[in-house]
């Protein structure tokens, strides 16, 4: 998962740094602005110079629009790097694990040590927790393609339908998957969101139970 999620955050990168224009005004503007003053100077329009600005970068300011598209798209950006950060941090953990799984001593000490280091990731649920950083490069893939259909609509409407009716399709068929798994543990469109799902399912049926009890 580690290349596949350095990979989009170079796309997330270079498409943020595509779109940061946006959020400063162009330096045209001002050039524009002050060779607009100087005709009107020397046409002895001095009133009309007088009301051009000089800097129009002062009184500009980004629109709304792009500032929720490129929120939407740093967000992506951080969602796929922790999605690196979580790959390191599994293949860190790995290698303890499989360093540390023997032990030394007898081999009866090395067969309890190997077994409590399996009794750990069972307790501490280690592979739900591995499981869960491809959701964070899923969530991301998700955000960008929002952000991406979103800059587009603004630019091309008829592209950008193209867009958006992939990312819902996308969104759906994964939604699918997902249910499917869910019904049936049989199911062989397990995810990880699906896997987290079904802990977080079970975990509030045994609160339910535990506060029906105490009631």
């Amino acid at each position: 998962m580690f290349p596949q999620s350095g990979l989009f955050s170079a796309v997330s990168t270079s498409f943020i740094v595509a779109m940061e224009p946006n959020l400063s005004p162009d330096p045209n503007d001002t050039t524009h602005a002050l060779l607009t003053q100087l005709v009107q100077l020397g046409l002895g329009n001095f009133t009309a110079a007088g009301s051009t600005p000089a800097a129009p970068a002062s009184t500009w300011s980004p629109s709304m629009a792009n500032i929720r598209i490129q929120s939407i798209a740093y967000a992506s950006l951080s969602f796929s790097l922790l999605a690196a950060f979580g790959a390191m941090l599994c293949k860190q953990w790995l290698g303890y694990y499989k360093s540390q799984r023997y032990g030394r001593g007898s081999e009866e000490d090395r067969l309890k040590n190997r077994q409590a280091m399996f009794d750990g990731i069972n307790t501490w649920h280690f592979d739900a927790v591995v499981k869960s950083f491809p959701v964070l490069l899923q969530i991301s893939l998700l955000l960008f393609g929002i952000a991406l259909s979103a800059t587009m609509w603004y630019k091309q409407s008829t592209i950008a339908w193209v867009m958006i009716s992939t990312t819902v399709f996308g969104f759906l068929f994964y939604s699918l998957t997902v249910m499917a798994a869910l019904m049936s543990p049989a199911c062989p469109f397990q995810t990880p969101i699906s896997t987290i799902l079904e802990i977080m399912l079970i975990g509030s049926k045994l609160i339910f139970k535990f506060c029906s009890f105490l009631v």
